[in-house]
């Protein structure tokens, strides 16, 4: 049987090395990730809608210091947090997102509202702070954001050192299909250590990093968000299975692993199509992800060569 409903998220993906994690520091990533897809697919389980369920991963995810995005962010070269994120709606095709804010806590939030209380799809900087003051969305001081973790890798960055990539980048998403067929897709980043002032990665460009469509799949996606951006890798796995009629896994697999890896793009998706099929290919050496699938038990993994 196929399942009604299902969930699959992410942490971030890259050099994610056993031997470079401490074990307390993986349970910690571990009970993270199983948290944060429990509290998805409980809302889905009691009817609740793909969008709510996707929305609810994010803010636990951005609002968890472990991951890059929220509170927990990188710094940008200029010594501030400039957090972008993008959600959309599978059976619509609306979408929101919102890039280079700097006092928003939970982005996820102010990107559905872009979607829902707004006609545009994507606000930036002062202007989507100004729509968030409207709209009541929490602000807090950018001192809120602040890790001394994050501080020290910057230091690094800028002396030159050698970053791990759980340094370097990072994003949170989710993906959901609920028991009314609907698909969804949420991500949300802090983006590069030491990035440009200004810069913005693929999360919030829809087609990029975030894409939802209830005729064929949902995905979000995470790694060096330039490439993603110059692949359209997330429109590009929907559009292999729409025109060429390949299954989630087979279109996935040809944009992360072929088409990505030939422009020198490194990371990985989490993507789900109408089915409750789940596909989370990554070219990397890991990639925090968890899935549940309705009826079925939670998927917790981090490193290649867990199944």
């Amino acid at each position: 049987m196929k399942p009604r409903f299902a969930i699959a998220i992410h942490g971030g993906a890259g050099a994610i090395l056993k031997s470079q994690i401490a074990p307390e520091q993986e349970a910690r990533y571990r009970q993270a990730l199983a948290q944060a897809v429990e509290k998805g697919y409980a809302i889905l389980e009691r009817g609740g809608s793909s969008l709510d369920a996707v929305q609810a991963v994010v803010e636990t995810l951005e609002d968890d210091s472990l991951f890059n995005a929220g509170k927990g962010a990188v710094f940008n070269s200029d010594g501030k947090i400039e957090l972008d994120a993008a959600i959309m709606d599978g059976a619509t095709l609306r979408a929101g997102a919102v890039a280079a804010l700097r006092h928003v806590k939970n982005p996820i939030r102010l990107a559905r509202a872009v979607m829902e209380k707004s006609e545009h799809v994507l606000l930036i900087g002062d202007g989507a702070e100004r729509f968030a003051k409207e709209r009541g969305i929490e602000l807090v001081d950018e001192s809120y954001f602040f890790t001394e973790a994050r501080w020290q890798a910057l230091q690094k960055a800028k002396a030159r050192e050698s970053l791990t990539e759980k340094e370097k980048h990072g994003t949170v998403g989710a993906v959901a299909l609920d028991q009314f067929g609907n698909l969804a897709a949420a991500t949300s980043t802090g983006g590069m250590t030491n990035k440009k002032f200004g810069r913005i990665g693929d999360s919030p460009i829809i087609g990029a990093g975030t894409y939802a469509d209830n005729e064929t799949c949902a995905v979000s996606a995470t790694g060096h968000g330039e490439y993603f951006i110059r692949a359209v890798v997330a429109h590009d796995i929907a559009a292999l299975m729409r025109y060429k009629r390949l299954s989630l896994q087979e279109a996935a697999e040809e944009v992360v692993m072929r088409k990505l890896v030939k422009l020198g793009g490194v990371g990985g998706v989490i993507a789900i199509d109408r089915h409750g099929n789940i596909a989370m290919p990554f070219n990397s050496d890991g990639m925090y992800r968890a899935s549940k699938v309705e009826g079925g038990k939670t998927f917790v993994a981090i490193y290649k060569d867990e199944k």
